[in-house]
């Protein structure tokens, strides 16, 4: 398959109205007490240079609803569209889920460079930088990261074209700050960034 059979809009809207999908089920999932036995840190409290590698807000409980959230809403939205001829990628059912879960690792594994630079920047977990640059820079990087590390993950088995990934990162950036109010209202988080 190549660029040129695909709908760059229209992958664009697939991909993020799965992770719409799948955000809220990850707000709502965060929000919920029992996931708090699941807060383990994924840097199991190891430091280097005597700070924290990631902090305590990035935990297995998030990876726990987001890989199968995406498989699920991948699927859903592939059966749902399929006969559409909306230009999606050629894939099963099941290729779609696996390529949701896919998705879901990038989107979870594209925070933590910058989660791992904050805490060596000394930027307690949740809190926003300080300073008139670090703080749009580090807010714009909050807003895109998950965005990056799901097109880099597509990226390595399915074709993205171009316009796709300008969508999804304008887009995505967008909705994925809208998704950090909602878990913070829900009381998932303790702040948005």
């Amino acid at each position: 398959m190549t660029h040129a059979e695909l709908n760059p809009l229209g992958c664009a809207i697939f991909l993020i109205g799965a992770f719409a999908v799948a955000g809220c089920a990850q707000a709502v999932w965060l929000a919920w007490p029992i996931s708090q036995r699941y807060a383990w840190p994924l840097d199991g409290g190891l430091t280097w240079r005597g700070r924290r590698l990631l902090g305590d807000n990035k935990t297995i409980r998030g990876f726990l609803v987001m890989l199968p959230a995406t498989g699920f809403a991948f699927m859903v939205l592939s059966t749902l569209t399929m006969s559409r001829g909306a230009g999606l990628w050629h894939l099963t059912p099941i290729g779609y889920t696996a390529l949701g879960v896919l998705a879901g690792a990038g989107f979870m594994l594209g925070e933590l460079p910058n989660s791992f630079v904050k805490r060596q920047l000394d930027i307690p977990p949740g809190a926003a930088a300080e300073g008139r640059l670090a703080r749009p820079v580090f807010f714009a990087v909050d807003r895109i990261d998950s965005a990056v590390g799901v097109l880099a993950a597509l990226m390595l088995v399915v074709p993205v074209p171009p316009a796709t990934i300008a969508y999804v990162l304008v887009v995505g950036s967008v909705v994925h700050g809208l998704f950090s109010v909602l878990t913070f209202r829900l009381g998932g988080k303790a702040r948005p960034a």
